[in-house]
């Protein structure tokens, strides 16, 4: 599952923990016929495309700006959602590290 943290501020004051997940891989059937062609038209590296769909790596700006190149005709809220956050949705080796975005 690919997602990116953020933090949403909540009209109550209260502070959700919330993370970007991304529809890419789901749109991209039609549209490219690898994931190495997707990671071509997103001009980043195919372990970079790999990673994020497997939930090994978070979606950060460089993938974001990517999927607006792939997908021009398409609007972010098509392209990316928020979810949420869970611990048990960090990827490994952020929780070894104890990364806190």
């Amino acid at each position: 599952m690919a997602h990116f943290r953020i933090y949403y501020c909540h009209l109550a004051q209260q502070v959700i923990p919330m993370i970007v997940q991304t529809r890419i891989f789901k749109l991209c059937d039609g549209r490219y016929k690898s994931l190495s062609q997707l990671a071509h038209a997103m001009e980043i590296s195919v372990s970079q495309i790999y990673r994020v769909r497997e939930g090994k790596r978070h979606i950060n700006e460089r993938f974001i700006t990517g999927a607006i190149k792939a997908f021009p005709n398409r609007k972010l809220e098509e392209l990316f959602y928020l979810v949420p956050d869970s611990v048990d949705e960090q990827p490994q080796r952020e929780r070894k590290r104890g990364n806190k975005l």
